[in-house]
């Protein structure tokens, strides 16, 4: 272990080496060979600098004196991107002294164009070269062409719809679907608003869901719309498959008057899915399977087919036990 007087020593000795390296002949040849290194590398850098290269800047735009009573219903760009070309030194400048004042297009110089405005390349060309240097060339802008879409509170509400696709896992079905809130308002032009039916959300591809889902989603962005609120709080419902089966009887349609089917067995098992959420509702009271007295007419065979003619909306893969049946016509006096 080092104690106090021991750390003391070596630091002195290590301060004593480098005031030795330090006042050496071979630190001052370095020194010098370092000295000239560096005027050569100043002069090689003004030399390059010298010479023309090209280089992207961004340059913030912006558009003032918006009346209170005009929504903007398109994005408009923060900035553009200008492509330019010069000397080395006039670039180095741009890039380490010098900052882009915002360019500014008034709203009133635009109103008479109509709701849908577009500021041609040349303006825009024009407002960066006049920041720019002399002897600096504009080589390009992104995007070459600025436009906005406004309207003056106009407005209409519409529901919103589900885009994309959501696949619930095996033995899993997608329950219900609901949105918070069910409705947004879309402010756009009048001609856009006659034909707006809907407001989706973005595109959602989901698989195998095995449990509810709760989400805030983006609306879909449309052109010369916008949508207040621009999200929506989407709820997925999952449940999970069961199986049941009742039994049901089975009913002869449009007889003519004394005649009565009797099919045997006169009731049949029907086997369905059905989610855990609806499994006590369902009972057999909730199907119906009716023969008519045309198919009985139109029968090939001695047996009949049967088919559920309803069935509640929240069961699937509906089967029926036995598929067919035995029947016989009876004959009744008519009061």
């Amino acid at each position: 272990m080092f104690d106090v007087k021991n750390i003391k020593r070596y630091y002195r000795l290590g301060l004593r080496k480098i005031r030795t390296f330090l006042l050496s002949d071979k630190c001052r040849e370095c020194l010098v060979f370092l000295f000239f290194v560096l005027i050569s590398f100043c002069f090689w850098m003004l030399q390059t600098l010298d010479d023309s290269y090209q280089t992207e800047f961004r340059v913030p735009v912006r558009l003032k004196n918006v009346p209170k009573e005009v929504v903007l219903t398109s994005d408009f760009p923060d900035d553009v991107r200008i492509r330019v070309e010069d000397r080395g030194t006039v670039l180095l400048n741009y890039m380490l002294g010098r900052t882009f004042f915002p360019i500014s297009f008034d709203f009133n110089d635009y109103k008479e164009e109509g709701t849908h405005v577009r500021i041609p390349s040349a303006e825009l060309t024009k407002k960066v070269a006049a920041q720019l240097n002399v002897s600096t060339k504009v080589l390009s802008i992104r995007p070459d062409t600025l436009d906005f879409i406004y309207t003056q509170a106009k407005a209409k509400k519409v529901p919103v719809r589900l885009s994309g696709t959501i696949q619930a896992g095996r033995q899993y079905y997608i329950s219900r679907i609901s949105f918070s809130p069910d409705s947004v308002m879309a402010y756009a032009p009048q001609e856009i608003l006659d034909t707006l039916r809907v407001a989706y959300t973005e595109k959602l591809y989901w698989e195998n869901i095995s449990d509810t889902v709760k989400k805030r989603v983006s609306m879909c962005k449309m052109k010369g719309v916008k949508f207040i609120p621009s999200y929506n709080d989407l709820s997925i419902y999952v449940d999970m498959y069961s199986e049941k089966t009742v039994e049901v009887p089975v009913m002869g349609i449009n007889f003519p008057a004394g005649k009565v089917l009797r099919t045997f067995p006169s009731k049949v098992q029907v086997t369905f899915q059905v989610g855990l959420r609806h499994f006590k509702d369902v009972s057999s009271d909730d199907f119906f399977i009716g023969v008519t007295y045309e198919d009985v007419l139109k029968a090939k065979e001695d047996k009949l087919p049967l088919v559920v003619k309803g069935a509640p909306d929240f069961v699937s893969h509906v089967r029926v036990n036995p598929s067919s049946v035995d029947y016989l016509i009876e004959q009744q006096a008519v009061e």
